[in-house]
């Protein structure tokens, strides 16, 4: 049985609005300025469905999600906003002190057991959807997997304690940072449970300790949930996710040009060199590529060619960069390319984006060096490989890692290892259009798959399969690890 004893100063499930990734509130933020009344649904999927909730397990999942209406931005975390992340503005600080979760108007949780005798270990298929405004709706994804997770293995799965967490935690990062390693850790969604986020995070930071003392090329850089980042004086780490590059094609029901739209819309909110990785694959990165190689519009050019990358309704037009003198009738024409410091590398075959990446840059005249970010699935023997090649191809690599972090654990009773369910929540439709992702491997496809094949076809989109695309198994199996990565070479 779980050693739950172990953790019992903490509540169960969310107790803060920032305990979530801070992509998700950057997010809101440019929503906020362009999109507020735009109306959205998200949909819950199981990658591994055999891995079920039992009824108790899903009586409690329900009181947690009621619970979250009892979550709001402390004056302490506002503080902490005000003066760690200055790239949000004082109508959005405004906003966020006074939203509030309504879970009871905007979730609908249901279980629909296998076979129902109504007992408590009845197990069944859970079902989340989420609706409502957009503003509203988004911040729900990482609070309602976060306790998904926690729920199975409260409830299923129970054959397992904290011990040495923070030690296993503790010697991989270790052994990150003295091979070089500049890594996040970007655990919230799947993390076994909150107790297990903090005592990894407590780990990472000895770690970092040793690194320090060692003068090391590694580090930690942050972490992705704010919450944490607060607690223990890292750095708050992200940018974008899929879900702004869906929501715009959702909305413009034009995927030729969702992706030029949604980098412009991002830099009209953000401004140049900040949140500047840019995220590749939500259709494709050859379609990305091509979007991302586009000038941005300025003041002499933005009337010419701009109107494909407008947002009907949105609220105002992105504006324009200013140069470095803070001008906005002088600023030089230039690519997103060269505003964005890198990219995230998030599905597909690693070593394949690294050459890709440098074949891109390089036919674009671009010449300095740029960060890639990987984030699909990492170990630490993935890490080193993908280190390798992306300095030997002339970038720098980081790294943030989650799943590998804040849900590795064994069995108690015979040492083998306790899967973590593989879980997601995704924009399914804004504006009543559907919406989907495509990705860089067919097993990280999302959405209609009416809508998935239209937009391939419409997109010139070339299949892709990897070796390690089985999402089933992408964290192993009860009798084994996940499997080491056996990268496809071109």
């Amino acid at each position: 049985m779980a050693g739950h004893t172990e953790a019992q100063e903490l509540p169960d499930g969310i107790f803060s609005i920032l305990d979530t990734d801070l992509y998700k509130l950057t997010m809101q933020c440019a929503i906020l300025k362009y999109l507020p009344d735009v109306l959205v649904t998200y949909a819950f999927t199981n990658r591994t469905p055999h891995m079920r909730l039992t009824r108790a397990a899903f009586q409690w999942l329900q009181g947690q999600i009621s619970k979250l209406a009892n979550i709001s931005l402390t004056s302490s975390e506002l503080d902490y906003l005000k003066s760690t992340c200055t790239f949000f503005n004082d109508t959005y600080l405004h906003f966020l002190t006074a939203f509030r979760f309504q879970p009871s108007k905007h979730v609908r949780a249901s279980f629909t057991p296998l076979k129902d005798t109504g007992s408590q270990d009845d197990v069944g298929d859970l079902s989340l959807d989420i609706g409502g405004r957009w503003l509203d709706t988004i911040l729900y994804e990482i609070p309602l997997l976060a306790l998904t997770s926690e729920a199975y293995f409260k409830f299923c799965d129970k054959d397992w304690t904290y011990k040495n967490q923070e030690d296993r935690a503790y010697t991989k990062g270790r052994r990150l940072m003295e091979h070089g390693c500049i890594f996040s850790e970007f655990g919230s969604r799947r993390r076994r449970d909150y107790h297990t986020q903090d005592l990894v995070i407590q780990g990472l930071k000895r770690a970092a300790a040793d690194c320090k003392a060692q003068a090391w090329k590694g580090k930690l850089s942050g972490t992705s949930n704010v919450h944490f980042a607060m607690k223990y004086g890292l750095s708050p780490v992200g940018t974008v996710a899929h879900e702004w590059f869906m929501g715009i094609a959702s909305i413009t029901n034009d995927y030729e040009h969702a992706n030029e739209t949604a980098l412009r819309y991002w830099v009209g909110c953000f401004g140049e060199g900040v949140l500047g990785i840019a995220l590749t694959d939500t259709f494709g990165t050859p379609t990305f590529l091509k979007a991302f190689k586009r000038t941005m519009p300025t003041p002499a050019n933005s009337m010419a060619d701009d109107k494909a990358t407008l947002i009907p309704g949105a609220a105002s037009p992105p504006l324009p960069p200013m140069d470095s003198t803070g001008s906005k009738d002088t600023a030089e024409e230039r690519s997103y390319a060269q505003i964005f410091q890198g990219v995230r590398q998030d599905s597909g075959n690693p070593i394949d984006f690294v050459k890709t990446m440098r074949d891109f840059y390089e036919s674009q005249g671009i010449h300095e060096r740029k960060t890639i970010v990987f984030s699909d699935s990492l170990n630490i023997e993935l890490c080193l490989e993908y280190m390798r090649a992306a300095e030997e191809a002339g970038f720098t690599p980081t790294f943030g890692i989650g799943t590998f972090f804040t849900n590795d654990f064994v069995h108690e009773s015979d040492g083998q290892k306790s899967v973590p369910l593989n879980i997601v929540i995704k924009l399914s439709s804004a504006n009543g259009y559907a919406a989907i992702k495509i990705s860089d491997n067919i097993g990280k496809n999302t959405g209609d798959s009416e809508t998935v094949h239209k937009v391939k076809e419409t997109l010139g989109y070339v299949e892709k399969k990897w070796v390690n695309g089985d999402e089933t198994t992408r964290w192993g199996t009860a009798n084994n690890e996940a499997t080491k990565a056996k990268v496809q070479k071109s």
